[in-house]
């Protein structure tokens, strides 16, 4: 590995520099308890501003997010996030908003949280609408604690949770922690769900089938309707994992093809942030019949305004401090009120082409798994690369052309994946670009597969052991 080592500010301390003024204090050291004062100075860098500026700058400069390029970024959607987002989550009246501000002074936020409650239940086909989970996988679990609750309301909390294999990682992973036992169910010869093997697996025990539609090999799950029919014949009831809404917004909607439950990764399908592990959002949709099990504090509207409604004795209880991430809601308010349904609907339309041009511009040079219609990602393979390239070579070495690599090596059921999704906001001279670039690598792997093996070339970074990074971060400067 090599690397254009970037000095931490301990390490370009010098003594003596300084880059504040402050007014001499007139305060004595003598007024504080001497149980509470230092008895050695605090050692902190000692640096002029200008160089405290241009360290942070180095740095920045150093990530790569879809400001300054392509993402293509299957599975967990690196959308590029409108800036007038920002300005409207920043005004004052809701940044500065504090959350113990009775609802009589807040009525503007809670319309709000409303309003998009009942854009999002529209949008889902799905009759109520939770926002407090703060995350994808968070409420993957508040729609699970929903249906255990359901079921014991009926006698029978249930024991087991079926999952398709295409399915995401936090899928069972949200079904373990709410208690549920999981059994895989496999995919048929086209990518999509096993319908007799789901028909076997089905029966009394099964609290749900937990499914992805579009699913993570970029298929419509076109039986769906059929699948959700075996899974309510038996009781049990349909979990739609949202997480790529961002393929069929405004085309078709979970509720009116069975789904049950579902929740909504703001983040994915509308433009809030999505990086460093949040402050995210992750809104549960539910039909009519589960509306009293969400969590409370319900947003209602009444004669007087709007209020929180806490008198939900089926309630699965809180999930979040206070209401959720107040600020992402307002950031997906502003996306969709800023589209349109229109705009909603050419949005899925627009991230299909791309992923469709994708698909077919380079299924002649890289192996295609399924090679039916995608919907906003498609996934290829390293199976048949010359030279013993691999998935993760042609991820590395895609850095080198200044993309950030794909979802490598999921989802599992493909052996060597690679997970392509440009989203809807690329234009065709981006993906032209992307597609010659996977070109090129496929010639070099050909002729001269060791320098893809040592890829990246032209990164701060050049190649990590993947492992050895992740166990041994060095977060320390060398003193």
């Amino acid at each position: 590995m090599t690397t254009t080592h970037e000095p931490t500010l301990f390490e370009k301390s010098r003594p003596g520099r300084t880059g504040y003024s402050i007014p001499t204090c007139a305060a004595s050291a003598s007024d504080l308890p001497a149980e509470l004062a230092r008895e050695t100075a605090v050692e902190l860098p000692e640096l002029s501003e200008v160089d405290v500026v241009r360290h942070y700058t180095r740095l920045s400069q150093r990530n790569f997010g879809i400001d300054l390029g392509m993402y293509p970024l299957g599975s967990c959607t690196m959308k590029y996030n409108p800036r007038i987002n920002e300005a409207t989550a920043r005004y004052s009246g809701f940044a500065k908003l504090h959350p113990h501000t009775p609802p009589t002074q807040a009525q503007g936020a809670l319309a709000l949280m409303h309003e998009l409650q009942n854009m999002l239940a529209e949008i889902s086909g799905l009759g109520a609408v939770s926002l407090q989970p703060a995350a994808g996988a968070h409420g993957e679990m508040t729609g699970l604690m929903v249906i255990r609750a359901y079921h014991t309301k009926n006698g029978n909390p249930r024991k087991k949770v079926l999952i398709p294999d295409t399915a995401h990682g936090t899928n069972p992973a949200s079904s373990t922690i709410c208690n549920y036992e999981v059994e895989t169910v496999g995919s048929d010869a086209h990518g999509g769900i096993d319908l007799d093997a789901l028909a076997a697996k089905m029966n009394e025990d099964v609290a749900a089938l937990m499914i992805t539609n579009p699913n993570t090999l970029g298929l419509f799950e076109s039986r769906i309707a059929e699948a959700a029919k075996i899974v309510h014949d038996r009781g049990g009831l349909v979990y739609c994992d949202g997480a790529n809404l961002n393929a069929i917004l405004g085309i078709t909607r979970p509720g009116d093809f069975g789904a049950d439950v579902m929740h909504i990764n703001l983040h994915k399908t509308f433009t809030t942030p999505h990086g460093g592990g949040g402050p995210g959002a992750g809104p549960v949709a539910v039909r009519d019949f589960l509306a009293p099990f969400l969590p409370v504090p319900a947003i209602v509207k009444t004669a007087n305004g709007y209020d929180w409604d806490y008198d939900r004795p089926d309630s699965v209880g809180k999930v979040h401090a206070f209401f959720g991430n107040f600020g992402m809601l307002v950031r997906a308010y502003t996306y969709i009120r800023e589209m349109g349904a229109k705009g909603l609907a050419k949005v899925s339309a627009m991230a299909v082409l791309n992923a469709t041009y994708i698909k077919e511009s380079l299924k002649d040079v890289y192996h295609l798994a399924y090679d039916e219609p995608c919907m906003h990602e498609c996934v290829l393979s390293d199976k048949g690369m010359p030279g013993g390239v691999t998935t993760m070579d042609i991820a590395k070495r895609l850095m080198d052309y200044g993309f950030h690599p794909p979802t490598v090596y999921f989802p599992l059921i493909v052996k060597g994946s690679i997970m392509i999704e440009p989203t809807e906001t690329e234009s065709l001279e981006n993906c032209d670009r992307f597609i010659e670039a996977m070109k090129e690598i496929r010639r070099d792997a050909e002729t001269n597969p060791d320098m893809i093996h040592e890829a990246p070339h032209h990164a701060p970074v050049t190649r990590l052991n993947d492992v050895q990074a992740a166990k041994r971060m060095r977060l320390t400067a060398d003193l």
